[in-house]
């Protein structure tokens, strides 16, 4: 039976971890994450979770760990923040071109100079082109629930997983939380099968320098090249959406929440204005709507949840109907806009699903994004829609000019 117990977003995540038994944990401290170790230390230290807890002197030391841990068939965890993440961005690549199984909390905040421990999303975003599959929560409930899920995607894809999810908004909020009972997350998580080979009478070289071009070894057998490899990587992140989707509704049957899209929707059923958005601004703007339709406007709200890799089709369904689009975003790719903005509009490109799409940026540093702010957007950037042919525009919300 489920528990539902009050907990932070940084309890739930520990909690997750624990719930898929992982037998290592690299852990180094910053702020919002510390916590999640700090809760995980705890679990080790009571024996509640059998694990190796290996305290590193870096992010970029904790990420290496991992990344050893898992080559020799451990499922692992870790978590960091900021420029934790930053510090780790080498071995990211390496993490994924390795096709490990890795899974980390990403707890959203921003991103120096100047230094600020508050939230935003410039972080996670910074690395999105690092091969993770990146998944956004919106509260509580789906930190624990996503993070369980991750290792399910990551250990069938052979790619690792980035859980985000914003900086105090969720990791210091209490929050009620259903607990899934550790024998449904059993069922649902099968043992971790690695694809790498230790074998001391069969000894090989693990990630070798390649050649350009396609090679045999010294068995003869024709080998890939470096292109050959990142194909194979493309081509798994693709179909990867399948398999997230999959797993999203077996753990739907099981616990009776909803994961079965790569999108959420709310009252999109008869709206004309959508606004999108990942993580907790998205939730904000489902208030918005509200304060949206009581002055007859139909509006809805399509939160992202899976961010890479990126639902290009359902967008497209999401989208198709829509008299304007307002995309939410706490991050910005400097000189250009949003990127989640920027990926929408290429996913639209060519489709015939043309609407008017402003782009808000909001939130940066830990800035509150109150839901009577985002109303009062979107009712300014529809009357200008109205008035003009004005397709693409970034708006700054609460931000002195």
């Amino acid at each position: 039976m489920a528990e539902v117990q009050i907990m932070t977003g940084n309890t739930a995540a520990a909690t997750a971890a624990k719930l898929c038994q992982v037998q290592v944990i690299a852990a180094y401290p910053i702020t919002p994450q510390t916590s999640v170790t700090e809760t995980l230390s705890q679990f080790v230290e009571s024996g509640e979770l059998k694990a190796e807890y290996v305290r590193v002197e870096s992010e970029h030391s904790a990420m290496t760990v991992c990344i050893s841990a898992s080559t020799v068939g451990a499922r692992v965890f870790t978590s960091t923040s900021s420029h934790g993440l930053l510090y780790m961005h080498e071995q990211l690549h390496w993490a994924a071109g390795s096709r490990l199984p890795i899974v980390m909390c990403c707890v959203n905040r921003g991103v120096g100079a100047p230094w600020s421990i508050f939230n935003d999303q410039q972080d996670s975003i910074s690395q999105r082109d690092t091969g993770w599959i990146q998944l956004y929560c919106r509260d509580n409930q789906e930190i624990i629930d996503t993070v369980i899920q991750a290792y399910r995607i990551a250990e069938e894809v052979y790619a690792p997983v980035m859980v985000c999810y914003d900086g105090f908004v969720l990791s210091h909020t209490m929050m009620p939380v259903s607990v899934p009972d550790a024998d449904l997350v059993k069922t649902f998580l099968p043992a971790y099968k690695p694809h790498t080979i230790l074998n001391a009478e069969n000894p090989r070289n693990i990630n070798p320098v390649i050649f350009p071009g396609m090679r045999k070894n010294s068995a003869g057998i024709l080998c890939d090249g470096y292109m050959e490899i990142r194909y194979k990587f493309q081509q798994a992140l693709e179909k990867a959406g399948d398999v997230i989707v999959a797993a999203g509704k077996q753990y739907s049957k099981l616990t009776g929440r909803d994961y079965s899209e790569m999108l959420w929707h709310y009252k999109t059923d008869d709206a004309e204005v959508l606004l999108t958005g990942m993580g907790s601004i998205a939730t904000e703007a489902t208030v918005a709507v509200d304060q949206l339709r009581a002055r007859g406007i139909k509006a809805g709200v399509v939160g992202v949840r899976v961010f890479r890799p990126f639902p290009s089709i359902a967008v497209q369904q999401a989208l198709k109907n829509a008299r304007a689009v307002i995309v939410l975003e706490k991050a910005i790719s400097y000189g250009f806009e949003g990127a989640l903005c920027s990926d929408i509009k290429a996913a639209l490109y060519g489709t015939g699903i043309n609407p008017p799409i402003h782009n808000f940026i909001a939130g940066l540093g830990g800035r509150d994004v109150k839901a009577r702010e985002i109303f009062e957007a979107v009712q300014a950037s529809l009357a200008e829609m109205n008035s003009n042919d004005s397709k693409n525009k970034t708006i700054w919300i609460n931000c002195r000019k």
